[in-house]
């Protein structure tokens, strides 16, 4: 018979690695400093213990590591590489925008590209413009691709076996400050799909459509909604690509408003794909207000608290800006 525990997001990602790892020798894990270290954000603890070997710590080269990953998930392993901040997605930006996601295509199907590559995402800790972007919007323009982004601990262990068993290469973006919530995880192996969205909660006047750590925020803003008489529905999308188009068509029809909430700034923001989705499908038709969209101010995130803070989404922003929707 199952059981649950509570663990954090953290010990989610590190199970997931931990269980798949014993299944299939064929896994391997790559990275900075995530052996003895155990990584940037402790994550990897121990792991080195368990699989020695097969846990390599890495020169501070991410394009040297990720391209090594490549060649090794064509020659038929299944590297999980740890990107410590996912800013520095840009050092290998060749590796993950001409080379991972094309080879599948380029090769005729001859070859896969089964890689996993795990980088923490977002602000929230005072670590400044170049550790604390959200970048997803720019992995979501790459085919080949697939962008995950869980916001609760079973969601990341259940979307990362799926991404690790997954034959094309997966970026998989873990907010930081997620990296210490708790939630219930079943002790069982279970996989969740990707390109499935979930409904946190049922709602019948407006749609908040969001991802990430901005889920838990979306869902504090409507309980407050709720006190008032207003009922959002609050979908969390979980995977960007594959996109769950039809979750949030079918919700909008129903609520005849859409907020899209995320973390990212707003121009050129993963809302603006949602948003014309939504625009080229019938749920158009229904809608009683015009589509709105919520997230950071267009500016560098800043070091200060204060300020990091202000430049975000937050719950008393989500409830004014449904307030001036339903009302």
């Amino acid at each position: 018979m199952s059981t649950q525990n509570e663990i954090t997001y953290a010990q989610a990602v590190r199970d997931a690695m931990r269980e798949e790892m014993q299944r299939d020798d064929s896994i391997v894990l790559m990275g900075e400093d995530i052996g003895v270290y155990r990584g940037a954000f402790g994550v990897t603890q121990e792991m080195y213990r368990e699989f020695p070997g097969r846990v390599l710590d890495t020169p501070i080269s991410e394009a040297g590591f990720v391209g090594c990953a490549i060649g090794a998930a064509i020659s038929g392993m299944r590297p999980v590489v740890e990107i410590m901040f996912s800013d520095f997605m840009s050092v290998c930006w060749d590796m993950i925008l001409n080379q991972a996601p094309k080879m599948r295509f380029m090769s005729g199907g001859k070859l896969s590209v089964p890689l996993v590559i795990r980088t923490a995402a977002g602000c929230g800790t005072g670590a400044a413009a170049q550790h604390s972007q959200s970048l997803e919007a720019m992995l979501c323009h790459i085919p080949g691709l697939k962008v995950v982004v869980p916001s609760t601990p079973y969601d990341a262990k259940g979307l990362l076996k799926s991404a690790i068993r997954d034959n094309n290469p997966v970026v998989f973006l873990e907010q930081k400050l997620l990296y210490r919530t708790k939630g219930m995880v079943p002790s069982h192996d279970y996989m969740v799909p990707l390109g499935k969205a979930e409904v946190r909660r049922v709602g019948t006047d407006v749609t908040i459509v969001t991802y990430g750590r901005m889920t838990g925020i979306s869902l504090q803003a409507a309980s407050k909604l709720a006190e008032e008489g207003i009922s959002a529905e609050v979908i969390d999308l979980r995977t960007l690509l594959p996109l769950d188009r039809n979750a949030v068509t079918e919700s909008v029809k129903k609520t005849k408003r859409l907020l899209i909430v995320h973390e990212a700034v707003k121009t050129g923001g993963f809302g603006g794909e949602i948003a014309a989705s939504v625009a080229e499908s019938e749920a158009f038709y229904y809608l009683d207000a015009p589509i709105r969209r919520l997230g950071a101010e267009d500016v560098p995130v800043p070091f200060s608290p204060v300020l990091e803070k202000g430049v975000l989404p937050d719950a008393e922003k989500i409830c004014a800006v449904i307030r001036e929707e339903v009302g």
